[in-house]
């Protein structure tokens, strides 16, 4: 493996004896009921299968932890903790996402202007048995065109020129471009109509060209600093240049398309890709061709302090979501939460951190590093 894992003791863990990972317990709970009721996780590259997890997440069903010392004694006695050191000898890395929620409209009228967009059923998935010659293997998705051939499906440029309209795709109307962008980067939203109703969206399937940030496209005109580069900048950036906008959003040919995703609490994020709703500031993405979902990681940051009131982040982490810039061993997205104040604390969030990833006993004995 690029990567080796060094064992160690919870008190190398900074910050773990001031942690409070109670309220993880509701994320075990959800992906044991997710894995007996559905399917089990796929096992990562790692090896770590997901019935090994699920074992203990059986024990916290049955647990009241009085207090935070409780639940850490109950963490403690199930998993050991592992330093994960990269092949490259570089630091761990953590960026942040959330769930945005965007003002929409049922109808399309002179105020709400553009669509989120269902997959459309010429949209098809690709494996090697399939995919033209032409296409990059990194193309997870083409179209198949009338007579049953298959191309590059539309990109963002083209779509946004009304490449699908007329198809009845349209799940909802936003007033701005911009909105709609970022949470096709996010991949989910909260739509709020104007009546108060609130429906989830969450991603369904994408147009299959590369992903290509726009903030580096805009360091690259010279138009913003790289130190000074954020979601929020960006936005900024944007808002100011509306004559622009096309110019620089079309050059992430990506395009997300999406289906409706349950509402069942609020207080939680968006279904995500390990099919459960995500714990803000509890839940990261990481490389699931490497790591098994539900994992527990322990993250720990000294520069990363605005998200928690101006200390080193050092939480404990569950593994519940993916992404394609999410990529190595020590590499996690953040989930934040939903809204504007999520999105404020999402959008300047690029820092080094220390990764433990905390095997249960028996998972580590059969990888070869436990007792």
């Amino acid at each position: 493996m690029s990567f080796g894992l060094i064992p160690a003791a919870y008190s190398e863990l900074p910050g773990w004896a001031e942690d409070d990972p109670s309220d993880l317990l509701g994320s075990m709970r959800r992906c044991l009921a997710h894995g007996r009721e559905v399917k089990p996780y796929r096992t990562g590259a790692l090896g770590l299968r997901p019935e090994l997890l699920a074992e203990i997440f059986e024990q916290a069903v049955e647990i009241d932890p009085q207090g935070p010392a409780e639940m850490r004694t109950f963490i403690e006695t199930r998993f050991q903790p592992f330093r994960i050191r990269p092949a490259s000898g570089d630091a761990g890395f953590v960026t942040a996402y959330y769930e945005p929620i965007v003002d929409v409209s049922e109808h399309r009228d002179h105020e709400f202007q553009h669509p989120f967009y269902r997959r459309p059923s010429d949209l098809v998935d690709l494996d090697e048995a399939n995919r033209p010659l032409e296409l990059d293997p990194s193309y997870a998705f083409g179209q198949r065109r009338p007579d049953g051939t298959i191309c590059a499906y539309l990109d963002r440029g083209e779509i946004d020129r009304g490449g699908l309209a007329g198809r009845g795709l349209e799940i909802a109307w936003a007033r701005s471009r911009v909105d709609v962008f970022f949470a096709h980067v996010q991949g989910a939203a909260r739509l709020r109509y104007p009546d108060g109703a609130i429906r989830r969206i969450t991603y369904a399937a994408k147009a299959g060209h590369p992903f290509s940030g726009i903030g580096r496209r805009l360091i690259e005109l010279g138009e913003v600093a790289e130190a000074e580069i954020s979601m929020q900048s960006i936005r900024a950036w944007l808002a100011a240049h509306e004559d622009r906008q096309d110019e620089i959003l079309w050059t992430n040919r990506s395009y997300i398309f999406f289906r409706d995703a349950e509402v069942s609490d609020l207080a939680l994020g968006p279904v995500a890709a390990a099919k459960v709703p995500l714990q803000p500031m509890r839940s990261i993405a990481v490389d699931r061709t490497i790591h098994t979902f539900s994992s527990l990681f322990y993250l720990s940051s000294d520069s990363l302090t605005h998200l928690t009131g101006g200390k080193p982040f050092r939480r404990l982490m569950m593994a519940l979501d993916t992404g394609t810039a999410i990529v190595g061993p020590a590499r996690a997205d953040i989930f934040t939460g939903s809204g504007d104040a999520a999105g404020e604390l999402a959008g300047n969030v690029r820092d080094a951190a220390d990764f433990f990833l905390l095997l249960p006993h028996r998972a580590a004995r059969e990888l070869g590093y436990g007792e």
